[in-house]
């Protein structure tokens, strides 16, 4: 399969972009991983992948309403 086939077939099935589709599940990973680990936010953002904490604070306030300390409590 094409990377142009991929993208397509993902918009079809989501209704998103790739980019935002790969965001949202780490972001999903990152939720689940704060109520199920110990772990410190920091060490989550990295895990899911995040290069920046300030941004991935604001997509995870944008996507779950919440900021993470606050979602992890």
């Amino acid at each position: 399969m094409s990377r142009a086939q991929l993208y397509r077939k993902i918009d079809a099935v989501s209704g998103q972009s790739v980019n935002e589709f790969i965001r949202i599940v780490r972001l999903k990973k990152a939720a689940e991983l704060l109520v199920n680990s110990n772990s410190m936010i920091s060490e989550i953002v990295e895990e899911v992948g995040f290069n920046s904490f300030a941004y991935f604070t604001k997509s995870f306030k944008e996507y779950f309403g919440v900021t993470p300390s606050k979602y992890k409590r």
